[in-house]
């Protein structure tokens, strides 16, 4: 896992510090001594996480995180306050600024890299979202994110808690902001939980005779409640407890004797959080499909790749990641239509696409580039890798007949691909395409039914 981390704090000491605890994790860091310099470096660089003292001479922490939250640019970059106020009242201050954690100094060391990890791992998710709402702004579509749904309206909690006391205490303090579904059995609170639409689930660790983290995991691992907050209640000096919810995917933690305004404070957070990626996610799955889709195959189309390409390749730039493209198309595809016919070459383009779909990895972007010709846009991904990809799909072409549906006439078809990877003398994302497209036509070229990568 690799990300860039700016830490903020007037004591050179103090920066030193966290830059080494940081960069033996591989982290990328930089630093600002106050908090005119952090405003200053979240506007104009690429930062994933903010780590931010409070106590600073000029600006505070706290009004820093505020202007940080109240600007679209720097809103959704993750903040964790390290600082040695240590009062229930300074952490309620930090959330309701916008902070996603507050640790106190002096930091254990593995608290701080688990919680860094954890929020990495979220921003990763957002910027995915967002990426792909900036590519729907750039193809003309502004105006499908504006709605704010549901705002400040009363939350939907799940509490998953071994005791009736206890539950009694947070559905209490919960109240105004949230109606509480309460359960003591873990198990039957997984069911609850895929079946109806919480927001937020509530994981009390006080269980006699079961693993909380158990619950946990079994969330992270539904289809149906891998994007759903989780907040772990844990006790006092359960360090390695909440290591390792946070390395299975818990959102956030607070300890016991739980105040009850830090439980508001980290409950609305988790819920607001969640509203705006499903805003995010909705807007994607529902809207931008309709303008971006090719109608015949499914698969993203020409217009989408022609802008997301582009996001993709200056992320890959800026974060010095590879990123790899294969074109493919179908051999001598003009004599199915010539023999067969045109819903026959219909029927074949389907099923080739619906081949790239079983053969590419999640993070891959599949889009129609015209007729019979496919691209295949592979983020994070060396060549080597790729050219393995493109060999199981050109196998899986050759050797599974295309059976047409109109007649049952099976037809032996093959494909051919080329591929590109970027590389230094690769400064656009349209020279990465052409030298693909030259890699196809030498694949053409040299027999056909092959893969062949672009020279470097």
């Amino acid at each position: 896992m690799t990300a860039r981390i700016l830490v903020v704090d007037d004591v050179p000491a103090n920066v030193k510090l966290l830059e080494a605890r940081l960069l033996a994790e591989y982290f990328d860091v930089l630093s600002a001594a106050d908090g005119f310099e952090a405003l200053a470096v979240c506007e104009h660089h690429q930062v994933d996480i903010v780590l931010l003292d409070v106590m600073m001479p000029g600006m505070d922490g706290f009004e820093v995180c505020e202007r940080l939250k109240e600007n679209p640019r720097t809103s959704h970059i993750p903040v964790v306050m390290v600082t040695a106020l240590d009062q229930p009242t300074d952490r309620v201050r930090g959330l309701k600024a916008g902070a996603d954690d507050f640790l106190t100094k002096p930091v254990n060391d593995l608290q701080l890299i688990s919680r860094v990890k954890s929020l990495v791992r979220l921003k990763t998710l957002s910027d995915e979202l967002r990426m792909r709402m900036e590519t729907a702004n750039s193809i003309g579509m502004d105006d499908l994110l504006r709605a704010e749904g549901k705002g400040d309206d009363v939350g939907k909690v799940l509490l998953v808690d071994g005791r009736a006391s206890s539950q009694e205490r947070i559905i209490r303090a919960l109240n105004p902001i949230a109606e509480v579904s309460a359960m003591s059995d873990p198990q039957a609170a997984l069911f609850e939980a895929a079946e109806r639409s919480f927001e937020l689930v509530i994981v009390n660790s006080n269980f006699d005779d079961y693993d909380p983290l158990r619950l946990c995991s079994q969330l992270r691992s539904l289809d149906r409640t891998r994007f759903l907050p989780i907040l772990l209640i844990a006790e006092q000096g359960a360090d390695e407890m909440v290591m390792r919810a946070l390395d299975l995917g818990v959102n956030d933690y607070i300890v016991r004797p739980v105040d009850a305004n830090e439980l508001v404070a980290r409950s609305l957070t988790q819920i607001r959080r969640k509203r705006y990626n499903d805003r995010l996610r909705a807007s994607v799955k529902e809207t931008i499909e309709l303008a971006v889709t090719d109608a015949l195959t499914g698969l993203n189309n020409r217009r989408y790749l022609d802008s997301h390409l582009k996001a993709l390749f200056k992320r890959a730039t800026v974060r010095g990641r590879p990123l790899s493209v294969l074109i493919t198309d179908i051999d001598r595809f003009k004599l199915v239509n010539d023999t067969y016919g045109h819903d026959a070459g219909d029927e074949v383009l389907r099923e080739f696409a619906g081949r790239i779909r079983s053969t590419v990895r999640g993070a891959d972007l599949a889009c129609r580039f015209g007729g019979e010709e496919f691209v295949i846009v592979m983020p994070d991904t060396p060549e080597d890798v790729a050219a393995s990809v493109a060999e199981r799909l050109r196998s899986s072409v050759e050797s599974m007949p295309f059976v047409l549906r109109s007649s049952g006439q099976a037809l032996n078809l093959t494909a051919s691909f080329g591929l590109s990877s970027r590389a230094i003398a690769i400064e656009t994302p349209e020279q990465l395409m052409k030298q693909a497209d030259r890699a196809l036509y030498e694949a053409k070229k040299t027999g056909r039914n092959r893969v062949v990568a672009a020279a470097a």
